[in-house]
């Protein structure tokens, strides 16, 4: 079958389920089905939609179909030495390029190089009346009006169903090593705000179990140099860990415990909060596991600046996200409204209301 045919298959779909008033469940490699609130409707398969358009390495650029599997994507950039460079998590080896940018879920890399957000050129969708809308291209450029393809990424699909997207990639590091130094969580926070002040060629940092891993990436001249002046023993297979620590292979994730993603800025201090932490991005990204009530989880988050995702476990029919206030409430409202005008694109993934 033609792609444009299983375009057309799928607007198809689409215009049905707008015409009838039928929900639709977007899905694909199907590895972050766990993620937001439980999905329900008609299945509209996008994994057959696969296949990598373009790829420029000299210009830094791709563009793909949604479904085409992420390590696909990831093995041609290797090819070329580049990468991206948001480091996103796979969680199977089912993850799709489209499952990628409708989560906006970005890896140990995210705070030194950028989100997917930062790295999504263009895209075309089919939006809930079935009309194909293309937004964006394949360079980055400063363009006046509203930026639909940051609004999509992220959006788990209640905007638009993504057909294809071009993505800016970077070179690989050409060298990279890892650092472990054992600390408690205060030494480690304060250090690694300490590091924040400082021209570090740093592209991960995490901690959990006492333990604090920094990961240095650059050229082998300046990652040597940095190397001999922070503490901490070189670990081996630093490539497999922080792989781990991406997909939640790391024995910290595996539990029955509600499983909760706080963002927070970098410098809030520790959270009154039982359970068992994990830091990434210096700081500004807490895991916790913890059984503790959600509204007292999310008050305390909220007092601190930040915000609570249940990521997993919990009762998935509940308020995944952190509830939005009455005015962000709305203005989500009337732009899902816009796109999905019958509200048929993964009615109630994101909030109960949308």
């Amino acid at each position: 079958m033609q792609k444009n045919d299983l375009t057309s298959l799928l607007q198809e779909q689409i215009q049905s389920a707008f015409i009838n008033d039928v929900a639709l469940n977007i899905c694909a490699g199907n590895s972050k089905s766990f993620y937001g609130r439980t999905a329900s409707g008609e299945t509209l398969d996008l994994s057959g939609h696969r296949g990598i358009i373009h790829y420029a390495p000299e210009e830094l650029v791709i563009t793909a179909r949604s479904g085409t599997l992420l390590s696909d994507i990831e093995l041609a950039l290797a090819e070329q030495q580049q990468m991206l460079a948001f480091e996103p998590p796979c969680f199977a080896d089912s993850a799709t390029l489209g499952g990628t940018v409708a989560t906006g879920l970005s890896g140990p890399r995210r705070p030194y190089t950028g989100s997917v957000r930062d790295f999504v050129l263009g895209m075309k969708i089919i939006n809930g009346k079935s009309e194909v809308l293309k937004f964006g291209g394949e360079v980055m450029k400063n363009v006046a009006g509203y930026d639909v393809t940051r609004l999509q990424t992220g959006a788990l699909g209640t905007m638009g169903v993504l057909l294809d997207i071009s993505l800016k990639v970077l070179p690989r590091p050409a060298a990279e090593l890892t650092l472990v130094s054992p600390l408690t969580l205060n030494e480690a926070h304060t250090r690694m705000l300490g590091w924040l002040s400082q021209p570090l060629p740093i592209s991960a940092i995490a901690w959990f179990n006492d333990q604090l891993y920094v990961r240095l990436s650059g050229q082998p001249l300046v990652v040597d140099s940095v190397k001999s002046q922070l503490d901490g023993q070189l670990l081996e297979e630093d490539t497999t860990w922080w792989q781990e620590l991406r997909d939640h292979q790391l024995e910290f994730f595996q539990t029955d415990q509600p499983l909760w993603r706080i963002s927070l800025p970098a410098t809030a201090p520790e959270l009154s909060l039982a359970g068992e932490w994990l830091y990434e991005w210096s700081g500004a990204l807490r895991w916790l596991r913890s059984d503790v009530a959600e509204v007292e989880i999310r008050h305390i988050v909220a007092e601190a600046g930040g915000h609570a995702t249940l990521f997993r476990g919990g009762d998935r029919d509940t308020e995944i996200f952190h509830p939005l206030n009455p005015v962000m409430a709305q203005l989500q409202h009337k732009i899902k409204k816009s796109f999905d005008p019958k509200g048929i694109l993964n009615p109630g993934r994101m909030y109960a209301s949308s």
